[in-house]
């Protein structure tokens, strides 16, 4: 068997001192997430988590950073994933755009507000990746390259 891990993309959106989470069905029940998925063939990572955003929240997201890159596993037989966290800004909200299988909706959350459902949080990232977007966390997007389908002759 060929280990691999999972790569995903999510995005910290703040406005006013809410972040933006989507609830979703798991199979641990309702959970809170950051709008977040895995990334896809032929797409950039920023690419990924636009669509993303746009899939499970029906806003428009433009990322200006990355907060982190994390690599995590919930326990030694799991899965393993490596996610790039993105921070930016929302706009062009469509309320009739359906939102991505799983989702039953969107929350501007407080961070005391996560703090207070750890238990219903889809990871420990959730928290940890608001927290150091809290801390000044910032790296520029110009740190992704992308060399896809490049004429090798």
């Amino acid at each position: 068997m060929v280990w691999k891990p999972h790569v995903t993309v999510a995005a910290i959106i703040e406005q006013n001192g809410r972040f933006l989470l989507v609830e979703e069905e798991t199979d641990n029940g309702l959970q809170f997430n950051q709008p977040a998925g895995h990334f896809e063939e032929n797409e950039d990572l920023i690419a990924a988590v636009k669509r993303e955003v746009q899939e499970e929240t029906a806003w428009q997201f433009e990322p200006a950073h990355i907060v982190s890159i994390q690599l995590w596993r919930r326990t030694p037989k799991a899965a393993t994933f490596l996610r790039v966290c993105f921070a930016g800004s929302c706009h062009s909200h469509n309320p009739e755009q359906a939102l991505d299988t799983g989702i039953v909706g969107t929350h501007w959350l407080t961070r005391d507000e996560i703090a207070t459902q750890q238990h219903r949080l889809r990871s420990p990232l959730v928290l940890i990746g608001i927290d150091e977007y809290l801390q000044g966390e910032r790296y520029p997007l110009a740190l992704l390259k992308s060399f896809l389908d490049l004429d090798h002759e």
